[in-house]
């Protein structure tokens, strides 16, 4: 089984470069590419899939059940509600206030963040139960990380598209897995003949095979 540990450092590490660029903090109070989004409230989210891992590593293990990574997702309010939904909304305000601290300040911490899910990384074994506090179950660390690889690869690009920039490359071991996932959720909720369609017939390709 593929070790996600490293792979999720290499993904911090380029959430860490694209929240100190001067594009970011120049906008910081612009609206983002997302509808009710602005950019410091983008950039906060970015940051906090680094500040969650922490977070998780710091906190013990749970007795929630153990579930599989593409249940996690299917069994998760979020991915059911528009950009209105009430857990939707939580996440965006929470963003916004705690992007009052600045990007400066958000840069710091997040840097700081960053190296202490090294150490613990270091010492935290793959397949340790990640407990998902506000969703009463958890995850193997390995499947948690390539939950937040996602998320970071995502919203770096939607942070990168807000303020006119490239999103970050991403290497194979970070964009293997996330594509994995997505691919997952995507034929979950579109089946697999529209999975393939879109990627190999255009002519017989859905409107969208969006994950989400």
């Amino acid at each position: 089984m593929t070790d996600n540990r490293a792979a999720f450092l290499t993904a911090a590490d380029t959430v860490v470069v694209l929240l100190g660029r001067d594009e970011v903090w120049n906008k910081w109070g612009e609206p983002s590419a997302l509808p009710e989004w602005a950019v410091g409230g983008v950039a906060e989210h970015l940051a906090n899939q680094i500040h969650s891992t922490l977070a998780a590593l710091e906190s013990p293990d749970g007795d929630g059940p153990l579930v599989r990574i593409t249940d996690h997702y299917a069994n998760a309010q979020w991915p059911k509600e528009g950009v209105h939904g009430e857990v939707n909304s939580a996440i965006r305000a929470t963003a916004d206030q705690t992007a009052t601290e600045g990007p400066a300040e958000l840069a710091r911490r997040t840097a700081d963040a960053r190296e202490q899910v090294a150490r613990l990384l270091a010492t935290t074994e793959a397949e340790r139960p990640i407990f998902i506090a506000w969703q009463g179950w958890s995850l193997s660390l390995n499947d948690f990380l390539v939950t937040r690889m996602m998320e970071i690869a995502v919203h770096s690009d939607d942070l990168a598209a807000s303020v006119g920039l490239e999103a970050p490359s991403l290497p194979p071991e970070v964009l293997e897995p996330v594509l994995a996932l997505l691919t997952d959720l995507s034929v979950r909720r579109h089946g697999q003949a529209a999975v393939l369609r879109s990627l190999t017939r255009r002519e017989r390709a859905p409107e969208t095979i969006a994950a989400f």
